[in-house]
């Protein structure tokens, strides 16, 4: 993973009404491997949180004027600080104003992973840990918690540059930190939500079980296009990539790549040639689960009304063709 440039800046904004304090750097970080080990550590903690939304930049750059010095910087008219420190500064005026509290160290990191430039802008927080030093004492000691990352923002420049008819080159978290705080961190990156993540996500799922429908598949070759569907979107997930209708097509069907990419073409799905697929959307098709009063029960979601069967009026399901083991203990106990 190149690293272009990356600078970490701090902002502190009190529940009150004093103005944010802001400590900056003067110049980019040093790259070398612990660098590298920290972005792609911070990658993968971004990438595998569930909750996001998918945008672009508002048209109106006015009052949202991230993406000018953006701008300003790919095209060599300010450096990589230059534009972090015009940006935090933005950040801090927007806390003021919207009287959002927020406090954390703010990573800027451009870099590029395969062909593609990003530019990540994440909030980093400490913990308090502990640590046995060389004379074996046990201290205190705080530390990067990066599994705590819930403000931050990914934002694809090579899509933004390169393709004007996007309208999802920008990702950014939906976490923790509640409304107040994701809305305000959305307007300082001037952000317009776009693609609806879990809506495409439901959409290319429909697409799938009337594909599988279509075809008249024997069960088992059913729930092996539901792996194979489960594990690339959750592959390209962990990768922070979209999901592509053609790639999926050639993963479902090796010996006819065409084929699912040509049923969501047929029947006009709406579907973008590449979704971000929501992993809570992924989760909740794979399997239907339930636990209560010492009943637990789980199952694929694709057996939903052939072995499976919901009958709402009376608050039941029938279940056709028990599990093996289950049917055997069950007759042991009836003799």
């Amino acid at each position: 993973m190149p690293i272009h440039h990356c600078i970490v800046h701090f902002i502190d904004k009190k529940p009150d009404d004093s103005a944010a304090v802001l400590r900056t750097r003067s110049e980019s970080l040093s790259l070398g491997n612990d660098l590298e080990h920290l972005l792609a550590d911070i990658n993968d903690s971004y990438n595998s949180k569930p909750s996001k939304a998918w945008g672009f930049f508002q048209a109106d750059s006015s009052a949202a004027p991230l993406q000018n010095w953006l701008a300003d910087y790919l095209a060599e008219k300010i450096d990589f600080t230059q534009f972090s420190q015009h940006a935090i500064e933005h950040l801090k005026k927007h806390l003021d104003e919207a009287d959002i509290t927020l406090s954390g160290h703010v990573l800027f990191a451009h870099y590029q992973q395969g062909m593609t430039d990003y530019l990540s802008i994440v909030i980093l927080q400490h913990s308090e840990g502990m640590v046995i030093t060389e004379g074996l004492e046990i201290n205190s000691a705080r530390h990067l918690d990066l599994s705590q990352i819930h403000l931050g923002t990914r934002i694809n420049l090579s899509e933004w540059q390169n393709n004007n008819q996007s309208k999802q080159y920008i990702s950014y978290l939906k976490g923790k930190n509640g409304k107040k705080v994701i809305d305000g961190f959305r307007d300082f990156l001037g952000c317009e939500d776009g693609v609806d993540g879990p809506g495409e996500t439901r959409t290319l799922l429909k697409a799938f079980s009337d594909f599988v429908e279509s075809e008249d598949l024997p069960e088992e070759q059913a729930r092996e296009k539901t792996n194979s569907l489960i594990s690339y979107a959750n592959s390209q997930t962990k990768r922070g990539e979209g999901v592509s209708i053609e790639g999926l097509s050639e993963v479902l069907d090796e010996d006819n790549p065409k084929a699912f990419y040509n049923h969501i073409r047929n029947k006009d799905y709406g579907l973008s040639p590449e979704i971000p697929a929501d992993k809570r959307t992924l989760n909740a098709f794979h399997r239907f689960t339930g636990r209560a009063e010492g009943i637990s029960i789980s199952f694929e979601s694709h057996l939903l009304g052939s072995k499976v069967e919901y009958d709402e009026a009376r608050d039941m399901l029938i279940i056709r063709q028990l599990p093996t083991q289950l049917k055997d203990q069950l007759q042991r106990n009836k003799d």
